[in-house]
């Protein structure tokens, strides 16, 4: 508002509300900051396990056995935390609807943060037996239970404060911390792989990249701590209209909204961890467990997301989240096949082209508009338990279990990934029916008091630029 448009007589009033514009856009800016860094390094910690699973703790923890039952081991450890993301949506959003969306993004980081750093000291089999790989599933449902608490109250953050006409793109921040947060952890496990001999790393270098997560949540909590609660959410606290049981009252009013949201994510997690994960595996049994090509490739893939997810996101805010979710469902459906042919040639420059059009082109569809997609689909008074519920339960059938279901249908299938291939189609067809019936959000007016958006599978009012 410039000063050619204000009377003198107005003037000061023009001033006051420049400088409340001003402090709001600071504050949108912070809220997505914040939100991108906390998840980068709550995905860092959470990712760093799942590299670690595919590289070093089959033989570290479980080497009694063959390397192949090792390997579904180590990965069965790695799905362990995803059995403990949906306790972490639940509290998470109980907490998040009835005190507040801060508090619980705060906890969930120091939880997450404390037992990635544990496991950088934990004893190997070799040292403490059977007690070894124990605590090593005890911080993984650690682990699970401080992701699950946090991607709900890191959506919401960014998709309530930001305006009507962005809510795709600044939802999207959220959801680029998980191509940070595996830049950074796949990133740490290379330099710490390629700086040391082989046996140094088994040793002792595979520790480091835990142990640096220490200084990462100091990092964290100081942006965190900064953070401000969204305006829907507290106008709700300032007028008493707090749910006092958001859990029961988004099952019992919301509950369609959660089954498409769980449905929703089941293509989209077991993609992106079927070709980051498992794809891993896969390729270093293709072109040698010395090569680093694998990594390579889900790191370039990684930075690409940095661009690639905000710019799907962008495009849900002019076109709708339902087209865009939809494409990137049946591209991803018809693309695995291909991946692995790519994978099989042992070509370098070829695996890196399949993992960048299934994780950037295909993948990024679905899960950029993701975060403003789910926020969308619930009221306010229940949005952090709805959305996390769905994000969360839909994790656990696709996500977790994707990379140990995948390496036992290969060895069920002597080698051959076409079992895999089918498992990944399956899901797909159910992600796809889901988006089908879910309701185009992307105009639906979010307002303070729950029950009176527009109801689930109406569009809503349009809602006006900002």
């Amino acid at each position: 508002m410039g000063r050619s448009t204000c009377p003198s007589y107005e003037s000061e009033r023009c001033l006051i509300m420049a400088q409340a514009m001003t402090r709001r856009t600071n504050s949108v800016r912070m809220v997505a900051i914040g939100s991108f860094v906390g998840t980068t390094i709550e995905w860092y910690d959470f990712f760093l396990y799942g590299t670690a699973a595919a590289l070093v703790f089959s033989p570290l923890f479980f080497p009694d056995v063959s390397p192949a039952i090792g390997l579904i081991a180590a990965f069965g450890t790695y799905a362990v935390g995803f059995l403990a993301r949906p306790v972490g949506a639940l509290v998470g959003g109980h907490v998040g609807d009835r005190i507040g969306r801060k508090a619980m993004l705060v906890t969930s980081l120091i939880v997450m943060g404390v037992g990635t750093a544990l496991v950088g000291v934990l004893p190997t089999y070799g040292q403490a037996g059977l007690a070894a790989p124990l605590m090593l599933v005890a911080l993984r449902l650690v682990q699970g239970f401080g992701v699950g608490a946090e991607w709900g109250g890191a959506a919401l953050m960014s998709v309530e404060t930001a305006p009507a006409h962005r809510r795709g793109l600044y939802g999207s921040f959220t959801q680029i911390g998980v191509s940070g947060g595996m830049l950074l952890a796949v990133g740490a496990f290379t330099l710490a792989k390629t700086s040391l001999s082989p046996q140094e790393f088994l040793a002792w270098g595979w520790r480091i990249p835990f142990l640096a997560s220490g200084l990462l949540i100091i990092v964290g909590f100081l942006i965190r701590a900064r953070l401000v609660e969204p305006d829907s959410f507290a106008k709700m606290k300032h007028d008493s209209a707090v749910s006092e049981r958001p859990l029961v009252d988004v099952v019992k009013n919301e509950r369609r909204a959660i089954w498409l949201t769980a449905g929703m994510r089941l293509s989209q997690n077991a993609v992106y961890y079927l070709y980051t994960t498992f794809g891993i595996a896969y390729i270093a049994r293709t072109v040698g467990t010395d090569s680093n090509v694998g990594l390579q490739s889900v790191l370039i893939a990684s930075a690409i997301g940095l661009v690639s997810v905000p710019l799907w996101a962008h495009l849900s805010d002019k076109y709708g989240r339902r087209p865009l979710y939809l494409f990137g469902t049946v591209a991803s459906a018809l693309f695995v096949a291909p991946f692995f042919l790519l994978a099989d040639t042992g070509n370098g420059l070829l695996i890196v082209i399949g993992m960048v059009v299934g994780v950037n082109l295909f993948h990024d569809a679905m899960y950029g508009p993701q975060a403003a997609f789910f926020t969308e689909m619930f009221s306010t008074g229940v949005r952090y338990s709805g959305a996390s519920m769905g994000y969360q339960f839909g994790s656990v059938v696709s996500g977790g279990f994707a990379p140990l279901i995948a390496t036992s249908l290969l060895a069920l299938n002597g080698g051959r990934p076409w079992l895999v291939v089918a498992y990944f189609v399956v899901l797909s067809a159910i992600t796809g029916i889901c988006a089908y019936l879910a309701p185009e959000t992307f105009r639906r007016t979010l307002v303070a008091h729950s029950g009176t958006e527009a109801p689930l599978g109406a569009a809503g009012p349009a809602s006006t630029k900002a």
